[in-house]
């Protein structure tokens, strides 16, 4: 059974397919391989033209002599006499005397069977085999072929010849030159073997530049494997070195943030069991605390088992509610958190004091609304705009006045889309407003939040949070502008985006700024506030 990239052993273990060889020996391989494939062809080649430039050569001085031989022959004076010759004998002799032979080259007249060499071949030619004057068989094949030239292998090696017949009076005689090819082709092996010698030494200096050259080509992706290898379920904090701008160095790159969107989700969801765990631990003790206290308590009658059941159904409804919230805030660390496109910030407004008058019986009162369009999240802005509404509930009394709006503002150059909510509670202490935006952090009661019923303050202080979550997945702010006792009015600035924007969500941690958003740090809303 085979899958992709990977085979199935006897034992069911999956193994990968494909060579076991390091990939700087592999890529070492192929470049000597290609490299020694291209020297041997270079030497192979260039040995061939050299054997070829050797035969050139001999067929030149071959006609060049017979040329010359035939012009003086035409002639046919005696340059010592001045007297056409008379016999063939004088004519060869008086040529051969006056001919200066090159490397290897022979020249010999044939007359009635008599060999007649040029005064050159006495001399000690290393260039010549030895015992050539002796040995007149060698040009008896040049005789009997009825061709005037051709190319024999005998003893001494390779000789390329051409015959020029002559005939003068009575007498027939010829002339043969011939040239020995056997020194030539030995200084071509010298020189191919040289050329061997250096290509050798040449693969080998490759091999050495190759092996450094794939080490430092193959570093970072060995550094990306040792980085993997030293990442733990408890520690993502690992990255590899980028160096460069090259292929390797974008893959580095892509690693790297491969491990950060690790590294988030780990922390997100590390950070959900943990908040889970902190957050469930109340209701779950009460809940078993009651539920074993009714479990002993054989006695009670059906009006306190009732109201321990309404305890326990509270209890669970709130865990549904933090367990809810959370996964909201999970999922705001997603890219596809909030999905922004043109909306009518009109009716959004319009649908949010609709939906707000359900929250509680309080005196809402729209105090304006915003006209135009923005790129926006118009479900995550209800959800946030109901998030700061249901918390103006939670510090009011029935019938106290919340107030809402919408509104198109400039700030710092910038076009922006404001929500606000306006309560009558107690407000916010100033040493809370930098830290109630914060997961389960709830503001301390002020001072003027005394006498009558108490408000609803039992939320997990998750609320906020994810207003904040909201906003800074749009890019935008949140904001309160509060004085204790008299109230407090909570917002969201929304930059308006170009419509069909699909806006990552972001972490302003990790942007360099760990503080929640503050009275301090964002414009007065009150600046653009009616009632």
């Amino acid at each position: 059974m085979t899958t992709t990239g990977m085979t199935m052993t006897s034992d069911g273990e999956r193994q990968p397919r494909g060579s076991a060889l390091p990939a700087r020996w592999r890529i070492l391989t192929w470049i000597l391989l290609t490299t020694a494939v291209a020297l041997v062809s270079v030497v192979v080649t260039t040995r061939a033209l050299l054997l070829n430039d050797v035969d050139h050569d001999a067929n030149a001085d071959i006609t060049q002599e017979i040329d010359e031989f035939r012009a003086f022959a035409a002639v046919g004076v005696d340059p010592t006499t001045a007297a056409p010759f008379t016999s063939v004998d004088r004519m060869l002799e008086v040529y051969l005397n006056r001919q200066h032979t090159s490397e290897g080259e022979v020249i010999v007249g044939v007359v009635g069977g008599d060999l007649l060499f040029d005064r050159r071949i006495a001399l000690d030619r290393p260039d010549l085999p030895p015992g050539l004057t002796e040995d007149g068989n060698l040009f008896d094949p040049m005789l009997a072929t009825p061709t005037n030239s051709g190319v024999i292998d005998v003893e001494g090696g390779r000789v390329r010849w051409a015959r020029s017949d002559v005939t003068s009076g009575n007498n027939d005689g010829a002339l043969i030159v011939a040239v020995f090819t056997a020194e030539q082709r030995a200084q071509v092996g010298e020189t191919i073997r040289t050329i061997a010698l250096v290509a050798v030494g040449g693969l080998g200096l490759t091999a050495v530049i190759g092996w450094l050259v794939a080490g430092q080509i193959l570093a970072p992706i060995r550094q990306v494997r040792e980085v993997a290898a030293a990442i733990g379920e408890k520690d993502l904090t690992s990255r590899v070195p980028v160096h460069g701008r090259d292929d390797i160095a974008a893959l580095a790159e892509t690693f790297n943030s491969m491990l950060d969107r690790l590294e988030q989700a780990h922390d997100t969801q590390q950070r959900f069991v943990d908040d889970a765990g902190h957050e469930l631990r109340t209701p779950i003790t009460v809940i078993r605390g009651h539920l074993e206290v009714m479990e002993l308590d054989r006695t009670a009658d059906a009006t306190t088992r009732a109201a321990t059941l309404r305890l326990v159904e509270d209890e669970l409804d709130r865990m549904a509610r933090i367990v809810s919230d959370l996964l909201v805030l999970a999922k705001a660390e997603r890219p596809d958190f909030v999905t922004c496109r043109e909306v009518d910030v009109t009716d959004l407004t319009l649908d949010i004091e609709a939906k707000a008058q359900m929250l509680g019986t309080r005196d809402w009162q729209l105090m304006e609304v915003a006209e135009g369009v923005a790129g926006i999240d118009s479900q995550r802005v209800t959800q946030a705009a109901l998030q700061l509404a249901t918390n103006a509930v939670s510090h009011t009394h029935d019938g106290d006045v919340i107030q809402l709006g919408s509104a198109f503002v400039d700030v710092d150059g910038r076009r922006l889309f404001r929500v606000w909510v306006r309560d009558t509670g107690p407000g916010v202490a100033p040493e809370d407003a930098s830290r109630i935006f914060e997961r389960f952090r709830r503001g301390n009661p002020a001072p003027a939040d005394v006498g009558g019923p108490a408000p609803e303050r039992g939320g997990a202080g998750l609320g906020l949070a994810i207003v904040r979550a909201i906003t800074d997945a749009h890019h935008g702010s949140v904001w309160v502008d509060s004085t204790p006792g008299e109230g407090a009015t909570f917002g969201i600035d929304l930059p308006v985006h170009d419509p069909d924007v699909r806006l990552p969500a972001t972490d302003h941690r990790e942007q360099g700024d760990p503080e929640p958003h503050n009275a301090e740090s964002v414009p007065d809303p009150r600046k653009a506030v009616t009632s």
